[in-house]
């Protein structure tokens, strides 16, 4: 073989491998994510029961905490997984605390496991893992 046709088949193998399938979820980009806090602590009144939730600074563009029962938490990255490079594109909880919205693509999610329900997207939000000891809540990617 040679060298030429080496150099074609190198091209080619970058060219396609670089493309994008139609299907591929996009990709929020990686944000390292390690921080406690004490969810029944004055600071965080809405997280003191079940179905109570709080946005906190983290991740890329924030994460939102929700308590789904007593001792069981749920972290999600804010950004909307359908367009995660537009600016606006913040998950937001309605005022039931059981629906997220993204305002900018009208997707909506169901918050106890992430997936979508209607609007464009079909991607489930970012999950973060929680631990909670039953004095403070760590959230980790």
């Amino acid at each position: 073989m040679t060298l030429r046709y080496t150099w074609l088949i190198i091209i080619s193998v970058l060219v396609f491998a670089s493309c994008k399938k139609e299907n591929e979820q996009p990709v929020i980009p990686e944000v390292y994510v390690n921080f406690s806090i004490n969810p029944n602590s004055t600071e965080y009144l809405e997280l003191t029961h079940p179905g109570g939730f709080v946005t906190v600074t983290g991740g890329y563009r924030g994460i939102i905490l929700y308590r789904i029962m007593t001792d069981e938490f749920l972290a999600y990255e804010r950004t909307c997984p359908w367009d995660p490079w537009e600016e606006g594109a913040r998950i937001e909880l309605d005022v039931t605390g059981t629906i997220a919205k993204c305002p900018v693509c009208g997707s909506q999610y169901i918050i106890t496991d992430g997936s979508p329900i209607s609007g464009p997207s079909v991607y489930l939000l970012k999950q973060y893992h929680t631990l909670y000891d039953g004095n403070l809540l760590y959230v980790y990617n």
